[in-house]
């Protein structure tokens, strides 16, 4: 890969995700492992080509010496993804997978790659290139009987080779130098062979037989097929759905239940633009929107355990006396100090490439909202908060009862400086009225007067500064006449009713200044600058949203078509990033939790609606 052009690197699109838990990996259709952070999610990355094509580092294994076609897809029910080559010589297939670590946190994970012959013979070649620390940190090679081990000062990675003892199958042309190890082999009809790679093993390099590998594949594929078989959606769009299921599953931190908002940094959200930031890290928002979406599923245990560990957050944030943080680390660590690695060049010369997220110290009141609608959701669904839970909670709804009045960053994370968002101040609205029903349902001990009138006067407030006038419409704060497809949001969560004339006119606004062919912005930066160059795509989750207001308001038929084309948008494993560009690619960190969420919530929404309509 050294030499490449900026033009060479992959679309964003052309990745299959795969993981174990606790990390994962992004391959292209070229079998190019080009995005690999160990031990965690939020690590720094061993393989990290998708940023910068010769410095990152890289793991290919594809067809040697041959010209291909290659496709992508998924082993049915499962994260097993399946690259097919095609070529005159035959037709090839890699099977790349991570067995599941389980939830103990550890530093061993492995990464299989195994590759079949479906017919005729090919030649394959493998080129493992890692760089630890983001291209930081020097290796040493080490040469081992049945493998090779690169030893940095803070991880080590192993690299072998299958051994297959009832078929001639020989790795040849090993070459060992600074650009790493690359070999070579050749399999013909019938034929398996591969690579495993395991990061921290605890044991001198070993080979696995093929047997061993395609039982490791099967025990892969039985665990996620069972996880699956947990999910009660039955609807229209039951593939879909399942994918992102898995997607999301495949995102979670299994030690913790913390759910990453992607699995990748850097990617950006203009090619060539400043908006670039780190993903891998816990949003209070994403998270508890995770709530809704799997209770849909009746996946109850993955939502009761995010729920402990938004719990224990909201106990920190009581003990330190400071407001709830947007976003942590997987395990809970408020510290996400940002920094700028300025010697990578950035996907397609995106730069900078930021690790880490300075958003952390933002003041968002919105994610109080989010909160809650996940806190009274599962009480509704028997999963009830303990006392000390509940004692913190309330403590926090004391909190913004003092402080929902002021300006803040908002849901978007501008840096223009503070304002009166509406959004923040609707769902501080819903954050009170959601404290206000848990503790009448449940008898729960709370100041409910306190809390009753901060919420009616939000409300208030919301209804006379947050609508504007000349537009017809709420808007982004009160100093502007700007929309903000945030908004969309409010009927249902029963701020406003889907038929009151404010909303009516708030979305027929929203229809001009917003959508494009059906996709949604968030807003327009260069009317409501936000403290960054360039522009961005439409967003997903905003065009999801979309269709849930659409349905509300009565207009289904719109609804399902938005929908139906937002489905097209995915790329061909059903996977989404955060936005779509004008041309129509996909833009922004892959795959995105948001899309993925609001992708379940408003298929299973849609469902019920259109059932309901007979």
């Amino acid at each position: 890969m050294a030499g490449d052009s900026v033009e060479s690197y992959p679309a964003v699109e052309d990745h299959g995700l795969i993981g174990d838990l606790q990390t994962a990996a992004l391959i292209s259709k070229d079998g190019i492992v080009d995005w690999f952070c160990a031990p965690r999610f939020d690590s720094p990355s061993v393989f990290g080509a998708l940023l910068d094509r010769r410095k990152g580092g890289h793991f290919q294994l594809a067809p040697d010496g041959v010209d291909y076609a290659s496709k992508q897809l998924y082993l049915p029910g499962t994260p097993i993804l399946i690259t097919r080559f095609h070529s005159a010589d035959g037709v090839g297939e890699l099977l790349d997978f991570m067995p599941v670590t389980g939830e103990r946190a550890t530093d061993h994970h492995r990464l299989i790659r195994l590759v079949r012959m479906v017919r005729g013979s090919m030649r394959f070649r493998f080129d493992c290139h890692p760089q630890f620390n983001y291209g930081r940190d020097p290796y040493q090679l080490e040469v081992h009987p049945e493998g090779d081990v690169f030893r940095s000062s803070t991880l080590t990675l192993t690299l072998a080779a299958f051994k297959n003892v009832e078929r001639a199958f020989e790795v040849r042309d090993v070459r060992r130098d600074a650009e790493g190890v690359s070999a070579s082999f050749t399999l013909n009809e019938g034929d398996i062979g591969g690579v495993a790679l395991e990061t921290a093993c605890p044991h001198a390099p070993r080979a696995l037989s093929t047997e061993e590998a395609c039982e490791l594949l099967a025990q892969t594929r039985d665990y996620w097929r069972r996880w699956l078989s947990g999910s009660s959606y039955t609807g229209r769009w039951r593939e879909m759905v399942d994918r992102s299921a898995l997607t999301l599953k495949l995102m979670t931190y299994a030690p913790t239940g913390a759910l990453v908002a992607a699995p990748t940094a850097g990617l950006p959200e203009q090619v060539g633009g400043q908006r670039n930031w780190d993903y891998r890290y816990t949003w209070v928002r994403d998270a508890s929107f995770s709530v809704h979406a799997l209770l849909r599923l009746g996946f109850t245990e993955e939502a009761q355990k995010y729920l402990y560990w938004l719990d224990a957050r909201i106990r920190e944030a009581n003990d330190s006396g400071q407001p709830l943080q947007i976003m942590y680390r997987i395990d809970g660590s408020p510290d996400l100090d940002e920094e700028v690695l300025g010697h990578l060049e950035g996907y397609r010369g995106s730069a900078p490439v930021r690790i880490g997220n300075g958003a952390a110290g933002q003041l968002q009141l919105d994610i109080y909202g989010e909160a809650l609608v996940a806190l009274d959701l599962a009480d509704r669904h028997g999963l009830i908060a303990p006392y000390e839970g509940w004692r913190k909670t309330a403590g926090l709804m004391d909190w913004l009862c003092e402080h929902w009045d002021q300006p803040e960053d908002g849901i978007w994370e501008t840096r223009s400086g503070r304002e009166d968002f509406t959004y923040g101040r609707v769902l501080s609205w819903v954050a009170l009225d959601r404290a206000v029903r848990i503790a009448q349902r449940r008898g729960r001990p709370g100041d409910i007067l306190r809390w009753t009138a901060a919420r009616d006067a939000i409300y208030e407030q919301v209804m006379t500064r947050g609508f504007d006038q000349r537009r017809g419409a709420f808007v982004q704060h009160y100093r502007s006449g700007i929309l903000d497809a945030s908004l969309l949001a409010m009927p249902g969560l029963n701020v406003i009713s889907p038929t009151d004339p404010m909303w009516e006119s708030t979305l027929r606004a929203m229809d001009v200044d917003l959508v494009s062919d059906s996709l949604v912005y968030r807003y327009d930066p260069k009317a409501s600058p936000d403290g960054l160059a360039g522009t961005e795509g439409t967003f997903n989750m905003c065009t999801f949203w979309y269709v849930q207001a659409l349905a509300l308001a009565g207009r289904l038929d719109d609804a399902r078509l938005t929908f139906e084309k937002m489905l097209t948008y995915s790329n061909p494993l059903g996977l989404y990033s955060e936005e779509i560009a004008p041309t129509g690619e996909q833009i922004g960190n892959f795959p995105q939790a948001f899309s993925h969420l609001s992708l379940i919530s408003t298929a299973s929404h849609l469902d019920e609606l259109l059932n309901d309509q007979g």
